[in-house]
């Protein structure tokens, strides 16, 4: 019995997985977006407990040039630049990461009810997920957040979840349009396993790696969306946050002015533009991979 577990848990799990990770290997996008991403989720979670945080002002040692001692230089009161940007990549990355999950729950579940429901189910959700279209996104998060207290993570990845669902939702509801007509849904019908078990147990595990290239999608535009919220002053205050870095930069102090103050400037702009490019590649690598068709000239 162990060995035939054993022999499961390689079929199932094991082979898969190094056959990905090959594939990842042999696709230098996807492997450069894989490292990329990997090198900020080590940043956000054993970083701050490796690299010490100091906030206290040192006027003699403001804007200093990238050393050994300070590896991105020092900000206006003469703070490690570096350690800001590690310690404030924790909360960055724990709020992109809520804010996808969220988005991709609300649209998986909208979209695979609408796919599958009535019709008349199916145009009232429809109409919904237009309305939210039609409307920007990012407005919508600026007035929610400043008008609930948000004070954790949490409630910071609600908000950017709540408009940023549909588009995936209407994805969803054609790819459940499309496989409902499958002999295989056809039979389940016949068996009358029941909608909430056709739904979830036979349909939307057929999508999950269209879901999962998508949710690394949502995680981009939640990180973007959060460090301008934050940017914007609009979340609360937290002095080594992406977006608060850059708004100390260029409206509180000037730094942006100062030559040297420049890696205040582009020290977080960077992360910012190096996890987006990450995160792209490493999508379009699994969508490579999920995609038999964008696979089938290897």
């Amino acid at each position: 019995m162990s060995e035939l577990r054993r022999k499961r848990f390689l079929t199932c799990f094991v082979r898969p997985v190094i056959k990905f990770l090959r594939a990842l290997a042999g696709n230098k996008k996807a492997c450069f977006g894989s490292i990329v991403l990997l090198l900020f989720i080590l940043m956000a979670t054993i970083g701050p407990s490796i690299i010490p945080l100091d906030l206290r002002s040192n006027y003699l040692e403001r804007y200093q040039l990238p050393s050994t001692k300070h590896l991105l230089g020092t900000d206006f009161m003469g703070r490690d630049i570096f350690q800001q940007l590690v310690h404030g990549s924790r909360d960055v990355m724990i709020t992109a990461f809520l804010g996808g999950l969220f988005a991709m729950l609300l649209g998986v579940v909208i979209g695979s009810i609408a796919g599958f429901g009535s019709r008349y189910t199916d145009m009232v959700l429809m109409r919904i997920v237009d309305v939210f279209l039609t409307v920007p996104s990012f407005p919508v998060m600026m007035i929610l957040a400043a008008s609930f207290r948000v004070k954790d993570p949490v409630s910071i990845g609600l908000i950017l979840a709540v408009w940023s669902w549909p588009g995936l939702a209407r994805d969803i509801r054609s790819q459940i349009l499309s496989l409902k007509q499958r002999e295989f849904i056809e039979a389940a019908k016949m068996l009358d396993l029941g909608t909430t078990r056709i739904l979830f147990n036979e349909l939307v595990p057929n999508l999950m790696p269209y879901i999962t290239v998508n949710f690394v999608r949502l995680v981009r535009g939640a990180l973007t969306a959060s460090v301008g919220l934050m940017f914007l002053g609009l979340i609360p205050y937290s002095p080594t946050n992406w977006g608060m870095m850059l708004n100390l930069a260029i409206f509180q102090t000037g730094s942006i002015y100062v030559p040297r103050g420049l890696f205040y400037v582009l020290a977080p702009m960077g992360s910012i533009i190096l996890f987006q490019y990450g995160a792209l590649c490493f999508a379009q690598g699994l969508d490579e991979w999920f995609n038999p068709r964008l696979r089938a000239h290897e």
